[in-house]
């Protein structure tokens, strides 16, 4: 009975977003947007490199409009002249998004809450392993045409990567999380330190030096 009084009146509270999309999701899809392009210097277009391209984006999701500006902003490093309009472009670029977006899924060994007409008082979730798994995934592939004669030009292999989320909870109240991206959000905690601090920006002014 005083290990049930102690585990009632010991609660956490805890809202994933006040936004449409919490931090760690925007993080999921916009991370593996990125890892999903190659970083060698070489182009895997079928066109020359300096061709004027207009881009199109089709899918499922409207996450679309941020994978197009990644891609306007990696053609244009590759070489390539993006164009607004297919009267000043030779190419057409189409990406087809085949999946943009994040799954999340966990397991869980305890007691879910409980609320009781029968006793005045509701019992929190009592975990004694939690965990859950969440996953951004990104895959698409190109379809180049030539303008305006409308000829297939050819296509591109499928673009593909992901990035994960993982948090746990052990015995309670024990939490951790396992994650691959880059300065992750954190919760409030006793030893949490700013991402970037005046501090940490005044020895970054340092280490650049004047006019730099």
């Amino acid at each position: 009975m005083a290990f049930t009084g102690l585990m009632t009146g010991c609660s956490t509270t805890q809202r994933n977003t006040q936004s449409p999309r919490t931090s760690v999701e925007q993080l999921l899809i916009s991370e593996a947007v990125i890892r999903s392009l190659p970083r060698q210097p070489e182009s895997p277009l079928p066109i020359p490199q300096g061709s004027n391209v207009i881009l199109n984006t089709s899918g499922l999701t409207t996450d679309q409009t941020l994978l197009q500006q990644v891609l306007t902003g990696w053609l244009g490093q590759q070489g390539y002249l993006i164009r607004k309009d297919e009267k000043n472009a030779t190419h057409r670029i189409d990406v087809i998004v085949g999946a943009l977006g994040t799954k999340l899924g966990g397991t869980f060994v305890g007691m879910p809450p409980l609320q009781s007409q029968l006793i005045p008082f509701a019992l929190p979730e009592l975990s004694f392993y939690k965990s859950q798994h969440q996953t951004g995934y990104v895959k698409y592939h190109m379809n180049i045409f030539e303008i305006p004669a409308g000829r297939f030009a050819g296509s591109t292999p499928a673009f593909l990567a992901d990035s994960y989320y993982n948090n746990y909870t052990v015995l309670f109240i024990i939490s951790f999380t396992s994650t691959d991206l880059v300065s992750p959000p954190q919760l409030g905690t006793f030893l949490r330190k700013p991402l970037n601090t005046p501090e940490t920006q005044g020895e970054d002014m340092t280490k650049a030096g004047p006019g730099k």
